[in-house]
């Protein structure tokens, strides 16, 4: 009986620890929502971690083939920032509204420039994303890779389904990708309300590849991922 006796308050013990411990956790989340950092330096650690999309996004995308058709484009995104100016960003492509029809993925790597404050909102600031340390391109299904393989330029191998191939300063014509040239993403970025706001792409789907091309509203967030 004695050890019975023991036991139960070793037990209630423990569960008052883990709730207080919750407890705690759940309020020290709740103050960082609360924050909204304005100056560089308050954005660039709020931005450490990582961030991906509430649910499937839907943006505007440039036909690649040249036809000048707006195509809508169905995704989520999972970024990662880094100490040291450090990001990994991943793309994932699907075919329908929902996201039960994965068609491909990319996964960018490189370096943060940050610049200037951007004019949309108070404590957001200008970014630019260098991929230069990985441009990695995964096809999610047999469809997809043999549509990456049309017309496949020199150097790049055959693409296989669910098998990532690096194009990193790869010639890409269908990504509009020379020989040799850093790819990079002229955004912004902003924090409300412990959310991660990029910049909404262009109804006319012209990508943010030049400094002219920032964008200059705000895009659906990206939530904590905690």
């Amino acid at each position: 009986m004695r050890y019975s006796t023991i036991y139960k308050s070793l037990v209630i013990i423990l569960i008052t620890v883990l709730a207080s411990h919750t407890e705690a956790q759940e309020r020290k989340k709740a103050m960082h929502m609360l924050e909204t950092p304005k100056t560089l330096e308050e954005v660039k650690k709020y931005a450490l971690g990582e961030w991906e999309s509430i649910s499937i996004e839907l943006r505007p995308t440039e036909d690649r083939t040249g036809s000048g058709n707006i195509l809508p484009t169905y995704l989520r995104r999972h970024f990662k920032y880094s100490e040291g100016d450090k990001f990994v960003g991943t793309i994932t492509l699907f075919g329908d509204n929902y996201g039960q029809i994965p068609l491909m993925e990319f996964e960018f790597k490189g370096d943060l420039k940050w610049g200037e404050e951007h004019p949309i909102a108070v404590g957001a600031w200008k970014i630019d994303y260098i991929l230069n340390e990985g441009f990695g391109v995964t096809p999610l299904n047999d469809q997809a890779a043999a549509m990456l393989n049309q017309a496949l330029p020199p150097g790049v191998s055959a693409f296989e389904a669910n098998v990532k191939q690096d194009i990193l300063q790869k010639a890409f014509p269908m990504f509009n990708i020379e020989e040799g040239q850093i790819v990079s993403d002229y955004d912004l970025i902003y924090f409300r309300n412990g959310m991660l706001f990029m910049g909404a792409k262009h109804v006319d789907g012209t990508p943010f590849d030049m400094v002219e091309n920032r964008p200059h509203q705000l895009q659906i967030p990206l939530a904590r991922k905690y």
